[in-house]
């Protein structure tokens, strides 16, 4: 019996770590005011790099890294479109998704003779004690440092402003741009990193279907969390929970078809946002552009 409840903390937290990082990624762009639905395209690209470079050079540390440059580069296009131009962050995003699991296919043709996964990579990120994948602990340390600067540093009491009242942040002196663009790019760079930890941890090569909707989980996450970083850690912990029983639960001899486990995140998702959604206020400026000199 402790074996089992061990192992299924394991797989939970194994689960929960791209969750963590993509979705702390999610809290810091919303509370900027920018939305982030692209997410799961950054962390598509990131699976891919981390693996492809994980292959390449042997060192899942470098290729960790390079994920997170991967998404990032994505997340720099957002923001190019929806700070710069005042696109719409919805469409953006949208298409970001599109780019992002597109580019990492035709990456891995060009890189795997034709083959839309990549080759595994021969070493992993490391474990820690008792079996515990330490991007959990990464991610967690992340989750920790993002809530200290958001709520104990002087640069996280602009972001806030920026999110609620640009245009006050703004005459007080802060550059909202500056702001956003930095807020966004890490956004990117957490979720390269959530997209890394599914093929440097969870498992060990680029599949088309490797992310499978843990962005959108993760933009779940940030909203029944209430927009802070402590809440998007409890709520993704849940959520990789949920995965965890399609693991322990989906075994041979499993009376419960396969089909129906595999439905139980996403499932377990939309309950979520219905009970918790009305609940839930978002920054006052998510999603607004912002014209510097107009109120």
């Amino acid at each position: 019996m402790l074996n089992t409840i061990s192992l299924g903390i394991v797989i939970t937290l194994m689960y929960s770590a791209p969750l963590i990082f993509a979705g702390i990624g999610g809290v810091l762009t919303e509370r900027s005011g920018v939305i982030n639905i692209g997410i799961e395209g950054m962390m598509a690209f990131g699976a891919f790099v981390g693996a492809a470079v994980g292959y390449y050079s042997q060192n899942p540390w470098i290729a960790f890294l390079a994920a997170g440059c991967a998404g990032g580069s994505l997340a720099l296009i957002h923001a190019i479109a929806c700070i710069s131009f005042r696109a719409n962050q919805t469409i953006s995003g949208v298409a970001l998704n599109f780019m992002g699991s597109g580019l990492a296919v035709f990456m891995s043709r060009m890189l795997f003779n034709g083959a839309t996964m990549t080759i595994p990579v021969p070493k992993k990120l490391p474990k820690v004690l008792g079996g515990i994948e330490f991007t959990f602990i990464m991610a967690i340390i992340a989750a920790a440092l993002l809530w200290f600067i958001m709520y104990k540093t002087k640069w996280g009491l602009r972001l806030i402003a920026v999110g609620e009242h640009p245009a006050a942040a703004d005459t007080l002196g802060v550059n909202v741009y500056y702001v956003r663009y930095i807020s966004v790019i890490i956004s990117g760079i957490l979720a390269g990193f959530g997209g890394a930890s599914l093929t440097l941890s969870v498992v060990s090569n680029f599949t088309p279907t490797v992310v499978s909707g843990q962005g959108f989980i993760a933009l779940a996450a940030v909203i029944f969390g209430k927009w802070t970083p402590h809440g998007c850690v409890a709520s993704c912990l849940l959520f990789g929970f949920a995965q965890a029983l399609v693991v322990m639960l989906g075994g041979e001899g499993s009376i419960i078809p396969s089909q129906i486990l595999a439905m139980l995140p996403y499932v377990l998702t939309i309950l979520m946002l219905v009970i918790f959604d009305g609940r839930s206020t978002a920054p006052k400026a998510s999603g607004v552009p912002y014209l510097k000199g107009v109120r």
